[in-house]
């Protein structure tokens, strides 16, 4: 099964993400940009779910470092944020996620899942 890494410091949020990812991916979380960097130096993940908002270290900060590490440049990561705004999506966009995901998470799970198994099969290895 694929691995997806959640970096949600909301434990609502994180339940809901992997009940729903659990369909089809074995899942990872952490609830810190550190955390998410010490995981991903033990077990790389298929794909990345980033929160925007976490405490210390933001996701989009996480996103440009993963984006300039050769060894993590190539997982797509996905930005999570109830900001819905353009300006916030671009912003996602331009730090290097694939796509951009509002909370709270209000599409059907199952087409949920069905792209993100398109995201990590279209990712170069």
């Amino acid at each position: 099964m694929p691995l997806v890494l959640v970096v949600e410091d909301n434990a609502m949020n994180r339940k809901l993400m992997r009940d729903i990812l659990e369909i089809r991916f074995e899942v990872l979380e952490a609830t810190r940009a550190e955390e998410a960097l010490a995981l991903l130096r033990e077990t790389p993940p298929d794909l990345i779910l980033m929160d925007l908002q976490l405490p210390g270290m933001d996701g989009l900060t996480l996103t440009r470092q993963l984006k300039a590490d050769p060894a993590t440049k190539p997982i797509p990561i996905i930005a999570v944020s109830a900001h819905a705004m353009q300006a916030n999506i671009d912003q996602a966009l331009a730090a290097g996620c694939a796509h951009y995901v509002t909370k709270p998470l209000v599409e059907d799970p199952f087409a949920f899942v069905d792209r993100l198994e398109k995201l990590i099969a279209a990712a170069p290895r």
